[in-house]
């Protein structure tokens, strides 16, 4: 799902209303061009196929050295988020390119309104998709810590593979109502993509067709708020619990305190998660539920010169969504992966130092690492290992 727009007024006369909302493009190669190029819509292509790709690389290559059935469920969660979201871009952005390197209107490049359904299509498919997505790998972590022998015993690999399949066909037969009538998909403010209408899809609409819009656009909505209220109830659940098992944890034992630098990595991560999921898909979700309260949508941006403030709020909302694709794999994987490997780094130069020095830095390096642990006596080089070993052993894994 990749948006975005450069030329600000790029209203042709109407030619169907009802199909395609109406809006277009300057016949006019480079006409009111605004700050954004398509040198930008290229950029997050590329950069949201790298991370994604990467990531899809780094979880196949885990997925098959892992025994565990608990990491291999939330390896192909991963996966199976970084394959949605990449597959969203390929099926959107070069949509949003041609239309760029062509200088035509819309209604030009797509004179049946069968390409603006199919991006709307794609973006409501692969949209909600990720937002569920990220909801089941909530769960599947609140259960893995909150009730870890029913998880074991009931959390199967194929049991995920289900969900996370049974997921992709439900937005799918969700996002296929416009196509049976119920809602709309039109071109969008200022001409340059296709979404959900929140408005009524012209006068002549008929009554049925008014509500069913106003149906599909509030289901779409809902859903989504719905999917970030479950991911924010149960990661805030599963810090709740790790945090009340490290405190039950002997405090003085070497296993409370890598429990407690677990907790705290979690912890970071997963607030991460959910500070990028509100300020990725809050704005937009809000923002369609206020236009269809109101009864009004970017639709009438061509007509109604003071809600242009509106329309470039909800503009900058969409991209906000559209940038949650190139983040998604960075926040659940690739950063947490870098800075596992910069840890390492770190406690491997502190234990030579250590052994060089004393065991002055290698404690403060393990305060640092929220390892308060008893350092033993210093001692020869050849004694290294057992400084190694006072660090978690995930530090040497990673």
């Amino acid at each position: 799902m990749r948006l975005n727009h450069s030329y600000p007024g790029m209203w042709a006369p109407e030619s169907s209303p009802e199909a395609r909302g109406n809006l277009t493009r300057p016949s006019g190669p480079g006409e009111d061009c605004g700050s954004v190029s398509v040198a930008f819509s290229i950029t997050m292509l590329i950069t949201g196929f790298a991370g994604n790709a990467l990531a899809m690389l780094l979880v196949s290559q885990s997925y098959r050295r892992r025994e565990s059935k608990r990491k291999k469920s939330f390896l192909l969660c991963i996966g199976w988020l970084a394959l949605t979201d990449l597959v969203g871009q390929l099926l959107t952005s070069p949509v949003v390119i041609v239309l760029y390197l062509s200088h035509q209107r819309w209604e030009q490049l797509d004179p049946t309104g069968s390409l603006c359904t199919f991006f709307g299509l794609t973006m409501t498919v692969f949209g909600l998709s990720s937002l569920f997505i990220a909801s089941a790998m909530a769960v599947e972590r609140a259960l893995a810590i909150r009730a870890p022998h029913w998880y074991s015993s009931h959390m199967k690999t194929s049991a995920t593979r289900a969900v996370l399949l049974g997921v992709w066909l439900a937005v799918l037969a969700f996002a296929l109502l416009p196509v049976l009538g119920v809602g709309q998909y039109t071109i969008q403010w200022p001409g340059t993509w296709c979404f959900i209408t929140t408005g009524t899809g012209g006068n002549g609409t008929s009554s049925p067709r008014k509500w069913g819009n106003i149906f599909f656009a509030s289901a779409f909505a809902f859903l989504g708020l719905s999917a970030l209220a479950v991911t924010f109830a149960c990661n805030l659940a599963t810090i709740k619990a790790l945090v009340s098992r490290c405190r039950a944890k002997p405090t003085a034992s070497q296993s409370s305190a890598q429990w407690g630098r677990i907790t705290t990595e979690t912890a970071i991560q997963l607030t991460g998660i959910m500070c990028v999921l509100s300020v990725c898909w809050s704005p937009l979700l809000i923002m369609m539920l206020k236009m269809i309260f109101n009864q009004t949508s970017v639709e009438h941006c061509k007509t109604y010169t003071e809600r242009k403030e509106e329309c470039n709020f909800f503009l900058i909302a969409v991209r906000l969504a559209s940038l949650n694709q190139i983040l998604d794999p960075w926040v659940y994987l690739l950063l947490r992966k870098i800075l596992l490997q910069k840890f390492c780094q770190d406690c491997s130069e502190a234990n030579v130092e250590t052994a060089r020095k004393g065991t002055v830095h290698f404690q403060e390096s393990c305060k640092h690492s929220a390892l308060a642990l008893p350092v033993p006596a210093p001692g020869p080089l050849q004694d290294l290992p057992n400084y190694r070993g006072a660090c978690p052993s995930r530090f040497w894994t990673a």
